[in-house]
């Protein structure tokens, strides 16, 4: 499925995870969710480039999605990004997800290669 194919309102977040087990090969965030209609699963962001994480603690509220896109390709932080490394990246072909959150008003933003989605279905 696409990105904005998946039921993201009202999916629980349970858990964030950053593997730089492989650093500069193969960064990977991932997370694990309970999506309202297909019960848990993991998303997962391979090949990862750049992350801002600006997450709010201290609520006691079940930490769920509001809004999860894929932003268009004049998003001021993936034009950053290329402007920075284009001449490192420049045949690779990135994409920039943003994460809002409605319990803790959290934004993840991740500009990567791709992703994927493992349910235990």
């Amino acid at each position: 499925m696409k990105f904005e194919e998946y039921y993201w309102h009202d999916a629980e977040i349970k858990n964030i995870e950053i593997d730089r087990s492989k650093p500069g090969y193969n960064d990977v965030i991932s997370f694990n969710i309970v999506w309202p209609n297909i019960g848990t699963g993991k998303l997962i962001f391979e090949d990862v480039y750049w992350s801002r994480l600006s997450l709010n603690f201290g609520i006691v509220a079940m930490e769920c999605i509001d809004i999860a896109i894929i932003t268009d390709s004049i998003d001021e932080d993936l034009l950053s990004f290329y402007k920075l490394r284009g001449s490192f990246i420049s045949d690779t072909k990135l994409s920039c997800y943003v994460i809002k959150t409605i319990s803790t008003g959290s934004e993840i933003k991740i500009i990567a290669k791709g992703f994927k989605v493992l349910t235990s279905k």
